[in-house]
C-alpha cells in the first residue's frame, strides 16, 4: 500500500491538489472495517520517512472531512514526535508544508 499511496500523493502535489482521507482510502482500493486506521499507519510510515530526509511531510496533503482545510489531530501529534512541529498556528504549519510539497519537481 505504501508505493500506491506514495504515488497518489505525489500526483495530488504535482498537480496542487490535497484530499480527504477517506477519498485517498477510496482512491487506494482500500475497504472494509479498520480502513482509515491502515491509511494513518501507512501516511505517519511515510511522514518518518519524510521526517529523516528533512522533506516536507507529504501527509499534509490530507484532510479530514470535518476539519476544514487540515489534516486530522494525529498529523500534528506524529509530526511533533517527529520534531517537525512545534505548537505553531496549525494552518500555518500546514500551508508551508503544503507550498513545499507543491513546488517539488
Amino acid at each position: 500500500m505504501i508505493a500506491g499511496l506514495e504515488v497518489r500523493l505525489a500526483q495530488l502535489a504535482a498537480s496542487g491538489q490535497t484530499i480527504t482521507y477517506g477519498a485517498l482510502a477510496r482512491d487506494l482500493g482500500l475497504t472494509g472495517p479498520g480502513v482509515i486506521a491502515q491509511l494513518t499507519q501507512a501516511l505517519e510510515t511515510l511522514m518518518e520517512r519524510d521526517a529523516a530526509l528533512d522533506l516536507p511531510l507529504r501527509a499534509a496533503l490530507c484532510c479530514g472531512r470535518l476539519n476544514g482545510d487540515l489534516p486530522g489531530s494525529g498529523f500534528f501529534q506524529k509530526a511533533a514526535t517527529l520534531g517537525c512541529y512545534h505548537d505553531q498556528d496549525q494552518a500555518q504549519f500546514v500551508k508551508t508544508q503544503r507550498a513545499q510539497l507543491f513546488a517539488l519537481p
